[in-house]
């Protein structure tokens, strides 16, 4: 049996040449014949804890009739804030499905990504699914009610430095910086703007419930005591964790491909450490500078202060993924060239899924 380290290598090797195979294809859209409604959520599940859970039960009960779509983020396994997940995204599906939803589909590559350009990718699958509805859990502070009515009104707001403004009107409607999940709520309307989808009335906003905490979550699972957060966890998410770590799969939240990244610091020329995805012109001068390297805490050293607390992490991850700034953007360019199942709640759900939706390039990968 691989080891951890082995099986994240081999995921990230299979997923480079997954990115390949989307980039050479093109999108196929055609009429959709069913008459179900789609609620498209994006969520990582690293993992899926009863904040996730409320939030698709809220949405269920208010949409009868809906198909509950989870976007599960892909390719890498890393997020956007540049961090691996605590299990892949076959198994964060299968948790998915266990507590509720009906279709998993997998999210766009978000570690090789700047936020903007994976908000934008959302915003594209959306529309790609045509969703009728999307949910999303905010965090309640002082004024943000108006904000959240502005985008239930189809507006689009968007964040700025240490401001957040009507796109339209160019009103400032909040000074200062927002809440993570508020600001992702922010930055996607601004994507689905700028994509042409309307999403007037399609938000339901879900208040966030106290009490779960990730950090607490992950900590808990490195140590496999689940029982001292088995109040935040569904039984569903702890069976599959469980059975994740029986197969060496789990938890892979402080794993990375250290050895492919030593090796590619030490032997790429400048040139080719510039054209990959992110990686800024001094953080390649400082590796260039002071290799050979022989582990990674002096390859973190050289990364330079970027205009996010998570750029060093979302370096690693570039470096970890080696694509290139231009293919990237080309491959955002046509994104999603194809919607890839992760897992279905049944055939019958699946079937009913690829009939409300127009795109039809689909593939079922389980």
């Amino acid at each position: 049996m691989p080891s951890k380290q082995e099986f994240v290598r081999n995921i990230i090797k299979r997923d480079g040449k997954l990115f390949a195979d989307d980039m050479a294809k093109n999108p196929v859209y055609d009429e959709k014949s069913g008459e179900f409604k789609i609620i498209a959520d994006f969520t990582e599940y690293s993992p899926l804890h009863k904040g996730h859970k409320h939030c698709m039960d809220i949405s269920k009960e208010k949409i009868e009739d809906g198909l509950f779509v989870a976007v599960v983020p892909g390719l890498f396994e890393r997020s956007g804030r540049g961090l691996p997940y605590i299990m892949t995204r076959h198994a964060r599906a299968d948790a998915a499905i266990a507590v509720g939803a009906d279709i998993v589909i997998e999210g766009p590559p978000m570690g090789i990504m700047g936020s903007g350009q994976y908000s934008l990718c959302l915003a594209k699958i959306f529309k790609a699914l045509d969703a009728d509805y999307i949910p999303r859990g905010y965090k309640p502070v002082q004024g943000f009610d108006r904000i959240l009515q502005k985008i239930s009104d189809g507006n689009g707001v968007a964040p700025k430095p240490y401001k957040i403004i009507d796109m339209d009107t160019k009103e400032v409607l909040i000074q200062g910086k927002l809440h993570e999940d508020n600001y992702v709520i922010v930055s996607l309307s601004k994507s689905l703007k700028k994509v042409n989808f309307d999403f007037k009335d399609k938000f339901i906003f879900v208040k966030r419930i106290e009490g779960v905490s990730g950090t607490k979550i992950r900590e808990a699972v490195l140590k496999e005591d689940f029982d001292s957060v088995k109040e935040m966890l569904p039984p569903e998410t702890i069976k599959v964790l469980k059975r994740e770590i029986n197969e060496h799969q789990a938890p892979l939240h402080d794993l990375r491909n250290d050895e492919g990244i030593i090796e590619l610091v030490n032997t790429k020329s400048p040139k080719y450490l510039k054209s990959l995805a992110l990686l800024d012109d001094k953080t390649v001068e400082n590796l260039i500078n002071n290799r050979p390297f022989n582990n990674m805490g002096n390859i973190e050293k050289c990364i330079s202060r970027g205009f996010s607390r998570h750029y060093k992490t979302r370096i690693l991850s570039s470096l970890e993924a080696k694509i290139d700034k231009k293919t990237v953007s080309d491959y955002i360019e046509k994104y999603p060239s194809v919607i890839r199942v992760l897992n279905y709640k049944d055939k019958k759900t699946l079937k009913n899924f690829k009939n409300n939706i127009s795109m039809r390039r689909i593939e079922t990968w389980q």
